[in-house]
């Protein structure tokens, strides 16, 4: 009987995870028939979320089969519910609602994380770009107001949250607004967040650009009081501050999938679990765990991943090389990612781009846009479907060289 391996989730982890696992199998001269690697998610597709804040948002995704086909990776339609460590088995729903269960030897838990949504009145009305559907919504949403007089309010829009996401987001809306609204329309973009500065996690170095960019586009800042209530008037703040707005985009964060709690009780904030360096859950060592559902250590100097593109792909290659690298008594990889860079688009006025934890600013402006711009239309796509390709990008050691 062979081996199985199980891939839940065909984010940027699940699917360099296939290609990490395929690449192992190859090496070792394994044949799908010793042992069956199979990805399972809701749709064949990696939709490239980095991109959700952009137009377009419907062209946002890859097509999946055909890069499975050429690495001999089977492929399964439905999510994942729950999962068994002592029997070995996930529940599979199916798009009908049809219930079935899948038996592995191994299992890389690749599920990803969901924009958070704490408990806050009128959350529910409030737009996102979590997702394709989500952007697709808000991008509906904006074409309809077009069609409405113009008001302040309908030409006002609230960003909640003043991150990395919240911040490409608000910084690509003039733009947008102005293209669907017209050109003169009075724009107005208020990015809000319950911290006293913007991009809180981004440290000192790219603020400064990122205030230079805002004033350069008009977008507007109410730090300092977090939002505690949203209707179909805007949102009201701690402080009791209502800002009129027609519409309203939440970017107030990511939570890791709850399939997480059900591998471990040792969760961090986020939800992720805490793994061993070979990205192996200790409490049931037949997991791997990559990407947003990880908290693992990059280098020796106790820095962990973030929920980010670039951990992801890189931890889905080590992941995928250790879940199929264990059953064939191949000795695991310890995940290591050193370089860290961090890109932030910032609308027309350009993008920066920083090296290192302490970001260090390397390109702005133009220069910036260009590195932006390459990362997100070539850099974050996966390999065209040949298998020699395909493997060569599965290996997780080909960025240290």
């Amino acid at each position: 009987m062979s081996q199985k391996i199980l891939i839940v989730g065909a984010g940027f982890a699940g699917v360099c995870g296939a290609l990490g696992a395929a690449r192992v199998l190859d090496g070792a001269g394994v044949t799908a028939s010793d042992v069956e690697i199979t990805l399972i998610s809701p749709k064949p597709e990696l939709q490239i979320r980095p991109r959700m804040y952009e137009a377009e948002p419907q062209n946002m995704a890859a097509p999946l089969l055909p890069l499975l086909d050429a690495i001999r990776v089977k492929y399964v339609e439905g999510s994942v519910e729950r999962i068994s460590v002592a029997d070995k088995r996930v529940s599979v729903v199916s798009a009908d609602g049809q219930q079935h269960s899948l038996a592995y030897d191994r299992l890389l838990l690749t599920s990803g994380s969901k924009l958070s949504r704490p408990p806050v009145p009128g959350l529910e009305g409030a737009f996102s770009v979590d997702h394709i559907e989500d952007a697709v919504e808000l991008d509906a949403h904006l074409d309809r107001l077009a069609t409405q007089p113009a008001t302040p309010a309908r030409n006002t829009v609230a960003v909640v949250g003043c991150g990395f996401t919240g911040i490409e987001v608000a910084t690509e809306l003039p733009k947008r607004l102005r293209e669907k609204f017209g050109a003169d329309a009075r724009i107005r973009v208020v990015v809000i967040g319950s911290q006293d500065e913007i991009g809180p996690d981004l440290g000192a170095n790219p603020r400064p650009y990122i205030a230079e960019a805002f004033e350069s586009l008009g977008v507007e800042t109410v730090l300092g009081s977090r939002v505690v209530a949203v209707d179909a008037q805007g949102v009201r703040t701690m402080s009791g501050q209502h800002i009129e707005a027609g519409t309203v985009i939440w970017a107030g964060g990511m939570h890791a999938s709850p399939l997480a709690a059900q591998l471990s009780p040792n969760l961090d904030s986020l939800g992720r679990v805490e793994v061993a360096a070979n990205l192996r859950v200790p409490e049931a060592p037949h997991v791997f765990v990559a990407g947003d559902v990880a908290r693992a250590l990059t280098d020796d100097a106790g820095r962990y991943a973030l929920m980010s593109c670039q951990h992801a792909v890189v931890m889905g290659q080590f992941g995928g090389y250790d879940v199929a690298a264990d059953p064939l008594g191949i000795p695991t990889l310890t995940y290591r990612q050193p370089f860290y860079a961090t890109c932030v688009d910032l609308g027309e006025w350009g993008a920066i781009y920083s090296e290192g934890w302490d970001r260090q600013i390397k390109l702005t402006h133009d220069e910036g846009k260009a590195r932006k711009r390459m990362i997100n239309t070539k850099w974050i796509y996966r390999p065209a479907p040949n298998r020699a390709d395909a493997l060569a990008a599965g290996n997780p050691l080909a960025s240290f060289g």
